[in-house]
């Protein structure tokens, strides 16, 4: 039995044969553009979820490497702005040692006081810092105040303890910028430990004494209490002697013993000399180091400078004050070199986050390319697919044209 095929049916068939052949084609012809095996989720859909999960994790870490970038920008700001305060405070400790020199007249102390104001309004500067968006860059978290503003005892703090972070890494967050209270307050009085001073007073008694900074000669015997080192003239024999208190709890540390100049005065684990003579009431302290603005230290250079007096007693008043701003400074600038050796070691850290996460960019491309994209192996297969059914559709084509002439008007 014959069977008629209509010609309708032969076009729809070979149409129909022929796009199929197309769409083949032109699939093939994607991979190959695209250079992906996995052109949909239902190509593989197993593939397609764990590569979605790979994509997110690559995103992830791209954020991670737009946070370290913000993170050392800001770092380095920060580290430019220290360099600049270490700067300026071994400016005024240079200040500070010049004015010490016994030919120095009050016109000279004027000029350094000078000198001194012009550096702690350099430092003021530093210190009010701007982040380049806006705000402040050590306001801690109240990036919009402005944290320091001068006063005439040093300058008064608005911004707050805290330090703002970025996430650098998977379990990283980072501090990417300093509090200013930490960098410009907390600066350690004396020698860490203590701090000698000499009264206020002793300039009306005429004592010439000097106090040293001292030290801690035992650790273990310490008892973070105030003293009073106080002076005394032997009625009877005119010795100038000197006994110390504790003004903590009122116990005596050292019975009236006769002073000698620049001996050791040694108690409770501590030592320190005086030099000068000392007169009859004369008082001198030892308490426990604690915080201080390093505005506040300047400032009371500043104060003791320009109000120096003439004569021995008046040089052994200001020589201690410089002793004390000497100290006080160079813990100052002990502890800038603390924040800079910080940041330093951030950045360090920066550059090896950034190490690690190009390695892992490579892996999750490499981890994406061998679930969804083509591989050597696959490019060549597709390549030869695509000739394949290249050739393939070119015949399809040919043999169509040739069927849809055959007509019997063509032989008669």
């Amino acid at each position: 039995m014959a069977i008629r095929i209509s010609t309708q049916t032969m076009y729809d068939r070979n149409v129909s044969q022929l796009a199929n052949l197309q769409g083949n084609m032109l699939r093939t012809q994607m991979q190959l553009s695209t250079d992906r095996r996995v052109l949909t989720p239902a190509d593989d859909p197993v593939a397609s979820a764990r590569a979605l999960e790979v994509t997110q994790a690559q995103q992830l870490n791209d954020q991670y490497e737009l946070n370290r970038q913000n993170a050392n920008a800001s770092l380095t700001q920060v580290d430019t702005a220290m360099q600049t305060v270490s700067d300026i405070l071994e400016g005024a400790l240079a200040e500070v040692v010049r004015a010490g020199n016994p030919g120095q007249g009050q016109s000279d102390r004027d000029a350094i006081a000078t000198a001194l104001e012009g550096q702690l309004n350099d430092l003021l500067g530093q210190a009010n810092t701007a982040d380049g968006t806006g705000g402040y860059l050590f306001s801690g978290f109240k990036t919009n105040t402005q944290p320091f503003a001068l006063t005439s005892t040093g300058a008064t703090y608005f911004g707050d303890q805290g330090q703002r972070e970025l996430q650098v890494g998977s379990g990283r967050q980072m501090a990417i910028s300093a509090s200013g209270s930490q960098i410009f307050e907390q600066n350690i009085t004396g020698n860490g430990t203590f701090l000698t001073q000499a009264d206020p007073g002793n300039a009306a008694r005429g004592g010439t004494g000097i106090i040293s900074p001292g030290s801690v000669i035992d650790a273990s015997a310490l008892t973070g209490a105030n003293y009073s080192i106080n002076f005394t003239k032997d009625a009877t024999t005119g010795l100038v002697q000197y006994s110390v208190t504790n003004t903590t709890d009122g116990t005596e540390a050292v019975p009236a013993t006769d002073f000698k100049a620049g001996e050791p005065i040694t108690f409770d684990g501590i030592t320190f000399d005086i030099a000068g003579a000392p007169a009859d009431g004369d008082i001198f302290t030892v308490e426990p180091s604690e915080n201080q603005s390093v505005f506040t230290t300047i400032r009371d250079v500043i104060t003791a400078l320009r109000n120096a007096g003439t004569g021995p007693t008046a040089g052994a008043q200001l020589t201690n004050a410089l002793s004390t701003a000497n100290q006080n400074l160079q813990n100052a600038q002990d502890n800038v070199l603390s924040v800079l050796a910080s940041v330093g070691a951030r950045q360090n850290e920066l550059d090896s986050l950034d190490n690690s996460g190009s390695a892992m960019d490579i892996q999750y491309i490499d981890q994406i390319t061998n679930l969804v994209g083509l591989t050597a192996r696959g490019q060549i297969e597709a390549v030869s697919l695509f000739q394949q059914q290249t050739t393939s559709l070119t015949a399809a084509q040919q043999t169509f044209r040739a069927a849809t002439q055959l007509s019997l008007f063509n032989y008669i």
